[in-house]
């Protein structure tokens, strides 16, 4: 579990500077939308191959990470 976050790339030169597992250009966004659709693992992993389970784990921990607040302020409206 700990070289998760490891299989998320970032580099200007894929994908504008998207995250990417692996640095292929599967962003990590993309992902995300299919596993809110609804796909399972196991049909994202049958239709993109060269992913492993993994990747798709790692992509979960880089959206919890990136979910984490500090702390939360209320804006005058």
């Amino acid at each position: 579990m700990a070289n998760l976050p490891s299989r998320i790339t970032i580099d200007p030169d894929i994908c504008h500077g998207k995250p990417v597992i692996r640095g292929l250009r599967y962003p990590v966004e993309t992902m995300l939308e299919l596993m809110s659709a609804g796909m399972s693992f196991e049909d994202i992993l049958d239709d993109y191959p060269d992913l492993e389970r993994e990747d798709l784990l790692a992509v979960l921990a880089f959206a919890a990470e990136l979910s984490r607040t500090k702390r939360t302020q209320a804006f005058a409206a």
